[in-house]
């Protein structure tokens, strides 16, 4: 019996072990295919309809749009995934993204300087979905970089 119940632990790790990279490897195409190359109709396939996080609306149109503000103000945007760790559910990314600032941002007019910014996300999941983040950006540095704040 205690054997039964070791194997079926292990099985269980096992499990959750997977989970955890089959969710890095969605965060990982958020960033490396879906945002990078602007293919925004693919978030509803791996952000759920009860996605909250970036902004004030829900769902994928609302991941959909904040992504939208940053490539509209910046439209040469080059994302790099530095660190991603998992456990359980969630998956914690630490990111950096530079681009020109062309377009409008924030309701800033386009400064033409290079930006640079840092963050930390942790996204959490329900079955394959991305359904909650929790973002910790530089927004101060890019308001700096852009001039608008000394």
């Amino acid at each position: 019996m205690l054997a039964a119940l070791g194997r079926l632990l292990l099985n269980v790790k096992n499990q959750m072990m997977n989970r955890a990279e089959q969710n890095k490897t969605t965060v990982r195409r958020l960033y490396e295919e879906i945002i990078r190359f602007g293919k925004l109709e693919q978030l509803e396939t791996i952000v759920d309809d009860e996605f909250t996080g970036i902004g004030p609306g829900k769902g994928a149109a609302a991941f959909a749009e904040a992504v939208r503000e940053l490539r509209q103000g910046f439209p040469d945007l080059e994302w790099t995934v530095h660190d991603m760790l998992a456990e359980g559910d969630k998956v914690a990314i630490r990111w950096s993204w530079k681009g020109t600032h062309r377009g409008l941002f924030r309701g800033f007019p386009a400064s033409g300087k290079t930006v640079t910014n840092d963050a930390n996300v942790i996204y959490q999941f329900r079955g394959n979905k991305i359904i909650r983040s929790w973002l910790q950006s530089d927004r101060l540095g890019v308001l700096q970089q852009i001039g608008v704040i000394s």
